[in-house]
């Protein structure tokens, strides 16, 4: 199996200042793992806390390069792994994998919902808006078509009401951190393609840093445990986002370590 590493570096939402660099160091280690070159996409630029209305046309230079560098990895026959920022970051790549995949299931690693529109936010955070606007339910101007019966939500536990309405409505499978196990994740995937996204702060804090960090979910070997039960095979791509670098409650190379151990239970 050959993969590639592609490493997001140009802002999407950010609203703190460790994740562009927490993309790179995982990024710069899943190369050196793999003993392949980084593909890195943009460059950094300051946080800001802003509107989404504002975020999104400020990330669409990046995002359109995003989605330019995965379709080359897919084009070549590789098998990507991506190291993002933000979850808003895959407001490039999910509309691809819709295309080229559109009958492989996403599972979304995450606390959070991240199924909010423009009509249901409060925060504003594009971040929280990424996977309703790939499944359609709002217009990002970078693409849909994702089928949200294709979808679980893993680890989920920080879900607004206007989001458990949405997800709900949609058909969106919503596991609890005790309902994620890796028989559960399997009976979804039922033998289908898999593309797996995964933000940090799914996993209880203290493991890995993470901006938005939820109390009571899942354990690194948690995660571990649901990676080794996908046939490899079946994984088109991987997504590590919102490791949040220069923390100071985990050592930095730890939390590196601990990324690359729980990806290799993968197999990829």
């Amino acid at each position: 199996m050959t993969r590639s590493v592609i490493v997001n570096q140009g802002r999407v939402a950010d609203r703190t200042d460790g994740a562009l660099a927490g993309a790179l160091i995982t990024g710069e280690a899943l190369g050196t793992l793999l003993h392949v070159d980084p593909v890195i996409v943009s460059t950094p630029s300051a946080p800001a806390t802003d509107d989404w209305s504002v975020a999104l046309p400020a990330a669409s230079e990046t995002l359109t390069g995003l989605r330019a560098a995965l379709r080359d990895a897919l084009d070549a026959g590789t098998t990507p792994v991506l190291a993002t920022n933000t979850c808003a970051a895959s407001l490039a790549t999910l509309p691809e994998v819709a295309a080229r995949y559109p009958d492989a299931v996403v599972l979304w690693i995450d606390a959070h919902g991240d199924f909010h529109t423009p009509a249901t936010t409060d925060s504003g955070y594009l971040g929280g808006m990424v996977l309703a606007a790939a499944c359609g339910l709002w217009d990002s101007g970078h693409g849909a078509d994702l089928n949200p019966h294709q979808v679980a939500l893993v680890g989920a536990r920080d879900i607004d009401p206007a989001e458990q309405t949405l997800l709900a409505e949609a058909g969106v499978t919503v596991l609890a951190p005790a309902e994620s196990t890796p028989e559960a994740v399997a009976e979804f995937v039922a033998g289908r393609d898999v593309w797996i996204h995964v933000d940090w702060d799914v996993l209880t804090p203290g493991y890995i840093p993470a901006a938005y960090k939820v109390p009571e979910g899942l354990r690194p070997h948690e995660i571990a445990a649901i990676f080794a039960a996908l046939p490899a095979a079946s994984v088109r791509g991987v997504e590590l986002a919102e490791f949040e670098a220069s923390r100071s409650e985990v050592p930095e190379h730890l939390s590196v370590e601990l990324i690359l151990e729980t990806f290799q239970h993968l197999g990829v």
